[in-house]
């Protein structure tokens, strides 16, 4: 990703460079300028690259005390045993509560990061959803240990504690992701109406020649559409008149084989740009 990330500010730089031509110092200046955004951003990827590598640091040292752990308890009999696995427990829970930590910091990079915000994203859920597998393990070990006595009380709190944590986290980031992905469908949704004049001004769309300009007119008769996905619309008539707003180049209105009129959609980001009803008048 980082890598991805400087090939494609450099083609950036390179291009800006082209277009300036002879004025070699007004470009010194771009360059300049655009190298330090690309520093910037490789200060901040840098910064999140290194708060990954040590969560997953983390996970290894919490699989290599687990590892201790199992071995010890085959000899769970002795002293020594028995100190080593509350020292690995210990560890293990030291090691899960610096994880919880950095991936709070994560997701606080996550609310001001310049760079790929939803590939960020994503590591995020993966990372938590291995602190979860990892944390499933240390419950499970736990149980097996105070099936012998071996594992202090105190030390199955904090651990349940971590638990509830993650699952906090988990449940703030899937709510989160819900918020975004309506953000989304409310941002790409727009309306459509056609019909004739009388019909029109029924449903009160249409008045004294106005098109809404007031708000009681009957949004049930609309059609709701993803502008993402709907980019032609059939009018079934040989006559049609658009009475709302849409930018001019953003749309074509041509007739069909049949004669009929079919309404295109060329920049739906234009087109919808004024307004997301779409009134078109028919006969």
């Amino acid at each position: 990703m980082k890598k991805l990330m400087i090939l494609a500010l450099s083609v950036v730089t390179l291009t800006a460079c082209d277009n300036l031509g002879k004025n070699s110092a007004e470009s010194s200046r771009e360059r300049d300028s655009l190298m330090q955004v690309i520093n910037e951003k490789d200060g901040e990827l840098n910064d999140i690259i290194a708060c990954v590598n040590e969560i997953q640091e983390g996970f290894a040292r919490i699989n290599e005390a687990e590892g201790r752990i199992i071995i010890a308890d085959n000899n769970a009999e002795s002293a020594s045993s028995q100190t080593l696995i509350r020292e690995n427990m210990q560890y293990i829970q030291d090691a899960m509560k610096q994880n919880r930590e950095l991936i709070a910091q994560l997701q606080e990079k996550l609310k001001t990061t310049t760079v790929n915000a939803v590939a960020l994203e994503k590591t995020i859920a993966n990372l938590q959803n291995e602190m979860e597998r990892q944390n499933q393990r240390i419950q499970e070990l736990e149980a097996s240990l105070a099936e012998k006595d071996i594992l202090i009380a105190e030390q199955g709190e904090q651990i349940d504690n971590l638990s509830e944590n993650v699952t906090a986290l988990t449940q703030e980031n899937r709510e989160k992701a819900a918020t975004v992905a309506e953000q989304d469908k409310n941002l790409h949704t727009a309306w459509f109406v056609f019909g004739t004049k009388a019909e029109l001004k029924e449903q009160k769309i249409l008045k004294s020649g106005d098109v809404l300009k007031s708000d009681d007119f009957n949004k049930d008769y609309f059609t709701q559409i993803d502008t993402r996905v709907v980019k032609e619309i059939k009018l079934y008539s040989k006559s049609a008149e658009i009475l709302t707003s849409h930018p001019e180049g953003s749309y074509s209105l041509a007739k069909d084989s049949k004669g009929e009129y079919v309404l295109r959609i060329t920049d739906a980001t234009k087109f919808w740009s004024v307004s997301k009803y779409l009134v078109i008048k028919v006969r």
